[in-house]
């Protein structure tokens, strides 16, 4: 590494959708911009959140909404946050444990994931519980202001349901929901790969459905920034940006899949076994022990304009937070929300032309499940 090269501190999760920044370290391309990019790897989002908006982190792969509750004064130690690139489309799936999908099968799901179908079924399942006078069913999800809590919440109230009513929700790591779900303290989760394939070929989990199937090309996560480094630091943002996007088009090429998949497994990494990695990054998804489904681009990733952030999809986590309650709606915020996810940086640092705001939102129709 150059002496002369710019340091950056990243923190991150051990989750597949980490890959952009890994591979921007370990391949080079951050080198190659002038950056000195260190990875440490974090337990939790919480700490994720704490650590970047105290200064220990410069950049950090953050869960999409995390930019807006920390913009918007909903966490603690909150800070006015920037999220100028995604660094991955789609990668979570909701399972369950093997005795509730048995359950679930019985009401009618589809094998296949089909949200509608899954839903209903558990809907099903939840009914018959609760005149038996069963507890509540618990869920798991890995931050309050995450995709994952919006996906869950989604999927069962477009089945009817009320998730704050007819489900107890609660917050884990997501690299220990595997082993929740193993020793029955859940009994379902919604979190980023690998840690649904590691319940699937464990035995202990059945993937119902995924955020390919409920919003299809959706932004995941994200490089998340304080306003005021971002402001201090232009140009080494704007060299990191180029090294990320580099970093995405080589992850995404098909012929690195295994390559990536071994280097994410490392034990500073990931930690996990390279075959639990390789599913998500080939769309060829165990859901069962005995059912796999080649699912297009059940996790993505892209640089150019690709991953340039879009307004709308802050809107949608925006429009989430303020349909389960954890914030009052303002033009305010919702101005606030859309500067957040901003392309303006990520294409000026890539000397790309500006884009229309236009970008359809892929969801299913609540009425129609």
């Amino acid at each position: 590494m150059d002496k002369n090269a710019t340091p950056v501190i990243a923190g991150f999760i051990p989750l597949l959708d980490s890959a952009v920044l890994v591979a921007a370290a370990e391949k080079g391309f951050a080198g190659q911009e002038g950056i000195a990019l260190k990875l440490v790897r974090e337990t939790s989002w919480a700490n994720i959140r704490d650590r970047i908006a105290v200064g220990h982190f410069d950049v950090a792969h953050m869960l999409a909404p995390m930019p807006i509750a920390a913009s918007l004064n909903l966490t603690s130690l909150a800070v006015p946050m920037l999220a100028p690139m995604l660094l991955g489309l789609g990668g979570n799936a909701i399972t369950v444990s093997t005795g509730l999908w048995a359950d679930m099968v019985a009401a009618g799901a589809d094998s296949g994931g089909d949200p509608a179908s899954t839903g209903k079924a558990l809907g099903t399942v939840i009914a018959t519980r609760r005149t038996e006078g069963a507890p509540p069913l618990r869920f798991g999800v890995v931050h309050p202001f995450s995709g994952h809590a919006y996906e869950l919440r989604y999927w069962i109230a477009a089945a009817g349901l009320d998730p704050d009513r007819d489900m107890e929700i609660t917050v884990l790591a997501p690299q220990i929901m595997a082993d929740a779900l193993a020793t029955g303290q859940l009994d379902g989760y919604c979190a980023g790969e690998p840690w649904n394939t590691a319940a699937v070929t464990a035995g202990t989990g059945r993937i119902a459905t995924f955020k390919q199937a409920i919003w299809p090309d959706s932004p995941e996560k994200v490089l998340g920034v304080t306003r005021k480094w971002a402001e201090a630091n232009p140009e080494t943002l704007a060299a990191l940006l180029r090294a990320l996007s580099r970093a995405a088009d080589w992850c995404a090429e098909t012929g690195n899949g295994e390559e990536l998949a071994a280097l994410l497994s490392r034990s500073d990494l990931l930690a996990c076994p390279a075959d639990i990695c390789l599913p998500a990054l080939t769309g060829r998804i165990r859901l069962g022990r005995n059912t796999v489904k080649q699912i297009p681009d059940f996790l993505s990733f892209s640089g150019g304009a690709r991953a340039a952030p879009m307004p709308s999809h802050g809107k949608w986590f925006y429009d989430q937070m303020v349909r389960w309650g954890q914030v009052e709606r303002s033009a305010a915020a919702a101005a606030a929300t859309a500067r957040i996810f901003s392309p303006d940086l990520y294409l000026d640092a890539l000397g790309l032309e500006k884009l229309s705001d236009d970008t359809p939102l892929h969801m299913f129709d609540e009425p129609h499940i």
